[in-house]
C-alpha cells in the first residue's frame, strides 16, 4: 500500500519519535511510505534547525521518503495550498495519515473529498497537560472538570471537525489524548481508538545484550552491586520534579552506599544553578544530551527507571525494554501499567520516592515481580512493529 504521513511540525531525523518509528515499522512490514513535512530537523545535538536544500526530497535510513515542502508564513505549522495538494495528489496514495488534528487541513479535507477511495487516519499527541499554548488556561481547568462530570458538549473546537466525515478513525497516543477527541475535539466516539506510542523492536532487542549493560555501567563506575535508578529527557520546569529524585538519591546513598543515579537530557536555563549543585559526578551523575537510539541502552543498563514529572515518550520505550519504573500519576497515562511493572508517584515529594525506592530495596520479592511483569509484557503491548500494523487496521 502507499502511504502519505502529512506531518506538519517537522520530521527529526535519527530521533525515536512517533512519527519515525511508526513510519520505520509500516515500511518494514512492506508498505511504500512517504511523509509530506516542513523542512525542520535537528542537528546532531538535537536542536532544532533548517535543512540543507539536498534534503528536501530524499529517502532515508529506514526507507522512507521524506519530501520537505516550504511553510506559508512565520509558524513552523502551515503549508500552502496548493504545493501540498499537488505532492499528495503526485503520489497518488492509498492511505493518507494526518499527524495532529488542529493544523491548516483546508488541502487535506479537498483532496479526501475528491478522492474517496483514499483512507485517512489521524492521531492526536495532545492533553491538558501539555497544550499550554493552544489551550487556555481557564479553559483546560473547564475541560478538566467537563471530562470528569460528563458534560463534554459544552466544550469544542471547530477546526478539526472539518476532518470527521474524511477521516475513518483518529487516533489518541494517550488515554488522555483519546478524551481530548472525544471531549474537547467532540469527534465521534465510535471513530476514536488509542494507538499507543511504544518501543522500537530493533533496539529493544539491541540493548537487550548482557554486554550493553555491563558496558554502560563501566563506562559510568557503577558496580554490579550497586541499585542504579535512571531518569532522561529535557530537565524544563515541568520536569523539575527531577532535582526532587536527585535529593532522594543522594540521600539513599548516604545511608546505604549503593544506590547511584544516572541522568540524562538538556536542563533549561532556569534549573542549571540548583541541577549543578545536586550533580556530584559519582552518585550523581549528568551525562547530557543522549541520542534516541542510545537512550536505549543507558535505561537498559538500569534497575529502575524513575519518572518524576510529566509524561515524555520515553515511558513507553522503557515499559518496552522490560525495566521496572516508577512514574508520576497523571490522568489518563496509566496505560504503562502492564499488570505491576510499574508503581505510581502521587506527590512531589522526596519523601515518597524514597519511602517506594526503599520499599524495593527492602523487598526484593516484590523488585523481582515488578521486573518479571516488565519483562513478560512490555513488547506483548508496546512493539512498534505491532503499533504499526494496527495504525493500519492490519490487525
Amino acid at each position: 500500500m502507499r502511504v502519505v504521513h502529512i506531518q506538519p511540525g517537522g520530521f527529526y531525523d535519527g530521533l525515536t519519535y512517533q512519527e519515525n518509528l511508526l513510519t520505520k515499522w509500516q515500511h518494514r512490514n512492506g508498505h511504500d511510505v512517504t511523509v509530506i513535512t516542513t523542512r525542520w530537523s535537528a542537528d546532531a545535538n538535537g536542536v532544532p534547525c533548517l535543512v540543507p536544500e539536498s534534503m528536501y526530497d530524499r529517502v532515508n535510513e529506514d526507507g522512507v521518503r521524506l519530501i520537505r515542502l516550504p511553510l506559508t508564513c512565520a509558524d513552523r505549522y502551515t503549508f500552502g495550498y496548493d504545493e501540498l495538494y499537488r505532492t499528495i495528489e503526485a503520489i497518488s496514495p492509498e492511505i493518507l495519515f494526518i499527524h495532529g488534528v488542529d493544523h491548516n487541513t483546508s488541502a487535506l479535507t479537498d483532496y479526501l473529498a475528491r478522492h474517496r477511495e483514499v483512507t485517512a487516519y489521524a492521531d492526536n499527541h495532545k492533553d491538558f497537560s501539555n497544550s499550554g499554548s493552544s489551550l487556555p488556561k481557564i479553559i483546560r481547568r473547564i475541560a478538566k472538570l467537563l471530562l470528569k462530570t460528563g458534560l463534554p458538549g459544552l466544550l469544542t473546537a471547530r477546526q478539526p471537525r472539518k476532518l470527521i466525515p474524511c477521516v475513518k478513525k483518529f487516533y489518541g497516543v494517550l488515554p488522555a489524548r483519546v478524551d481530548i477527541l472525544k471531549y474537547y475535539y467532540k469527534i465521534p466516539a465510535e471513530k476514536c481508538e488509542l494507538l499507543l506510542m511504544g518501543a522500537d523492536d530493533d533496539l529493544v532487542s539491541e540493548a537487550s545484550n548482557p554486554s550493553v549493560r555491563q558496558n554502560i555501567r563501566n563506562q559510568y563506575g557503577i558496580s554490579p552491586d550497586d541499585f542504579l535508578v535512571m531518569t532522561g529527557g529535557k530537565i524544563d520546569i515541568p520536569k523539575s520534579q527531577t532535582l526532587l529524585l536527585m535529593e532522594t538519591v543522594r540521600n539513599l546513598n548516604a545511608e546505604r552506599g549503593n544506590v547511584r543515579l544516572i541522568v540524562f537530557g538538556p536542563v533549561v536555563p532556569e534549573l542549571k544553578a540548583r541541577f549543578d549543585a545536586l550533580v556530584d559526578g559519582k552518585i550523581v551523575q549528568h551525562v547530557g544530551y543522549v541520542k534516541g537510539n542510545d537512550s536505549y541502552k543507558y535505561f537498559a543498563a538500569s534497575d529502575l527507571v524513575v519518572f518524576p514529572g510529566r509524561h515524555s515518550v520515553y515511558w513507553e520505550q522503557v515499559t518496552g525494554l522490560g525495566v521496572p519504573m516508577l512514574c508520576k500519576e497523571w490522568d489518563g497515562t496509566k496505560h504503562v501499567d502492564l499488570g505491576g511493572n510499574v508503581r505510581f508517584l502521587r506527590h512531589d515529594s522526596t519523601k515518597e520516592i524514597q519511602r517506594e525506592i526503599e520499599r524495593l530495596l527492602d523487598n526484593p520479592g516484590e523488585y523481582g515481580k515488578m521486573k518479571e511483569v516488565a519483562r513478560r509484557e512490555g513488547m506483548k503491548v508496546f512493539s512498534y512493529r505491532r503499533i504499526a500494523r494496527q495504525s493500519l487496521e492490519e490487525i
